[in-house]
C-alpha cells in the first residue's frame, strides 16, 4: 500500500497539469496513466498530431497551388507522406519526454496502469502485465473522453476511422468522407484535402460548426468550400459496409426520406466525444454518471468526499485548455487556495485555414436572452498586413452590451486568429468596454490590429475602412 496525498487518475492535459500543480504545493501526487505516453488525447492522438499535420499540408498546398507563384516562388513539391507523418511523430514524442521531465522536476509519480476506485480514498491500478498497486489518497478522475460511436457504422480504424485512425493513413484517400461537421472533421478533412483527396463531409445539422456564431460558420463554409470540400448538410448516414477497396454509405435526410448510396475509400467518424468513465469502480464510491456519461461536479468535488473531476468527464466544453484550467483550480482548493474557472471566457478555436476563434457570447445566445447589444465589424480585406501576405478571409467582430459597452463576445474568422483571441479573453476577465480595445494602441503592421479597428466600429469609427 502506497499513501498519497492526492492520486490522479489519467495523464491528460487535465490529469499532468493536475499533478504537476500538485507537486509545486508540496503534495505528495501519483498520476495513474495506462498509456505508453503521457498527455492523453490532447498529445497523443488529437490536438498535437492533428496540427503538425495541419501545418505541414498547410505549407504542401502552398507550394503546390498558386499561393507560392503569387509570391514569385516557383517550386514543384512532391508529397513524402511517410515523412510528414514522422516528423509529427518525432514532435509528439517530443512533447510526451517534456511531460515526464516536469513529473520528475515535481517529485510526481508516474504510476503505470489503470486505475480503479476501490472505495473511499483508495485506488487500485492494474498494470499491463497483471501487476496490482494500492493506493490511498484524495482522488481526482480526469480519464478524459473517447469517441463518440455512430450505430450502423462500426469503426475499424481500416477503411472506417476515428479520429487516431485518420492522424496515421499511409496513403491519400481518392474520397474521404468525414461525418459530422465539427472541429475533428473540418480539422481532419482540411488536412487530407490540402493532400489530394476528395472530401465529403456529412452534417446531421442544417450548418457546420454547431455552437459558433452562425455568420463565423457560415464564413468559414463558404471558404472551405471555395478549397474543394463538398458539404452535405441536413443528413443522416444510417448504415455503412466496408471491403477491401472502400466502404459504401446509405445517407438519408435528417427529416426523413428517400436514402442515397455514397462511395468512399475512407470513411472518417467525426460526431463528438463521449466521458471514458467504464470500468472506475465510481458505484464503490456511490457515484453515477448521467444519460451522456457525465459526472456531475459542484466546484469540481462530487457527492462523493474527497472524489473531484475534471476535464472531459464533466459538464463544459470538451477542450484541452478548459481542463487544464479546472486542474488548477482543483488542485488549489484541496489546499485551501481560491481556484476559480471562469468557465464563460473559455475560448475556442477550430484550426482550418481560415482559423475560427470565439470567446464569450454568440449573436444568437445574446439574442435569445433578449439583451441589447453593439456590433463591430472589421474585414481582413481592410487589413494592411493581411492584404502585403495576401490572407484577407474572414473578419474580425465585437459584441458588446448596448448601455454598458462591456465585451460580450468576440467572434474572429481568419489568419492566425488563434493567436490574437487571447487579447479579448484578458481584456474580458478584466470586464473591458469595446472602447478599452479602441483606445488601446495596437502595433502597424499586424494581423491584430483587426482587433481594435472591430472595436472602434461597435460606435462607427474605424478609421481603416
Amino acid at each position: 500500500m502506497s499513501n498519497y496525498d492526492v492520486v490522479i487518475l489519467g495523464g491528460g492535459p487535465g490529469g499532468y497539469n493536475a499533478a504537476i500543480r500538485a507537486g509545486q504545493l508540496g503534495l505528495k501526487a501519483a498520476c495513474v496513466e495506462g498509456r505508453a505516453t503521457l498527455g492523453g488525447t490532447c498529445l497523443n492522438v488529437g490536438c498535437m498530431p492533428s496540427k503538425a499535420l495541419l501545418h505541414a499540408s498547410e505549407l504542401y498546398d502552398a507550394a503546390m497551388g498558386a499561393e507560392f507563384a503569387n509570391l514569385g516562388i516557383e517550386v514543384k513539391p512532391t508529397l513524402n507522406l511517410a515523412q510528414m507523418m514522422k516528423q509529427k511523430d518525432e514532435s509528439v514524442a517530443g512533447l510526451t519526454k517534456g511531460i515526464e521531465f516536469l513529473f520528475r522536476k515535481n517529485k510526481v509519480d508516474w504510476i503505470k496502469g489503470w486505475g480503479h476506485i476501490d472505495g473511499p480514498g483508495k485506488v487500485s491500478v492494474t498494470g499491463d502485465q497483471g501487476s496490482r498497486i494500492e493506493l490511498t489518497a484524495t482522488d481526482i478522475i480526469a480519464t478524459g473522453s473517447e469517441p463518440t460511436p455512430l450505430p450502423g457504422v462500426a469503426i475499424d480504424n481500416q477503411r472506417i476511422l476515428d479520429s487516431t485512425g485518420a492522424l496515421s493513413l499511409s496513403e491519400v484517400p481518392k474520397h474521404l468522407v468525414v461525418i459530422g461537421a465539427g472541429v475533428i472533421g473540418l480539422e481532419l478533412g482540411s488536412v487530407w484535402r490540402r493532400l489530394g483527396a476528395q472530401v465529403t463531409v456529412v452534417e446531421y445539422l442544417d450548418r457546420i460548426c454547431p455552437g459558433v456564431d452562425g455568420e463565423a460558420g457560415k464564413t468559414l463554409q463558404r471558404s472551405l468550400s471555395k478549397q474543394g470540400i463538398s458539404f452535405k448538410l441536413s443528413s443522416k448516414v444510417t448504415s455503412a459496409t466496408s471491403s477491401a477497396s472502400g466502404v459504401q454509405l446509405s445517407i438519408e435526410p435528417a427529416a426523413g426520406g428517400t436514402a442515397e448510396l455514397l462511395e468512399a475509400d475512407y470513411v472518417l467518424v467525426a460526431i463528438g466525444r463521449r466521458p471514458y468513465t467504464q470500468g472506475l469502480g465510481l458505484e464503490n464510491v456511490g457515484l453515477s454518471t448521467d444519460k451522456r456519461g457525465m459526472l456531475a461536479n459542484k466546484h469540481h468535488r462530487t457527492e462523493a468526499p474527497g472524489v473531484w473531476v475534471i476535464g472531459d468527464v464533466t459538464s463544459g466544453p470538451m477542450l484541452a485548455h478548459k481542463a487544464e484550467d479546472e486542474a488548477m483550480a482543483c488542485i488549489e482548493q484541496i489546499v485551501g487556495k481560491a481556484g476559480e474557472v471562469n468557465y464563460d471566457l473559455i475560448p475556442n478555436v477550430i484550426y482550418t485555414k481560415p482559423e475560427l476563434a470565439s470567446v464569450g457570447k454568440t449573436e444568437e445566445q445574446l439574442k435569445a436572452e433578449g439583451r441589447a447589444y453593439k456590433v463591430g465589424k472589421f474585414p481582413f480585406t481592410a487589413n494592411s498586413r493581411a492584404k502585403i501576405n495576401h490572407e484577407t478571409e474572414g473578419f474580425a467582430k465585437v459584441l458588446a452590451d448596448a448601455h454598458t459597452d462591456e465585451v460580450l463576445g468576440v467572434h474572429l474568422v481568419g489568419p492566425s486568429v488563434s493567436e490574437m483571441i487571447g487579447e479579448y479573453c484578458v481584456a474580458m476577465e478584466f470586464s473591458a468596454s469595446a472602447e478599452d480595445i479602441a483606445l488601446t494602441c495596437h502595433p502597424h503592421p499586424t494581423r491584430s490590429e483587426a482587433l481594435r479597428q472591430a472595436a472602434m466600429n461597435v460606435e462607427g469609427m474605424a478609421t481603416q475602412m
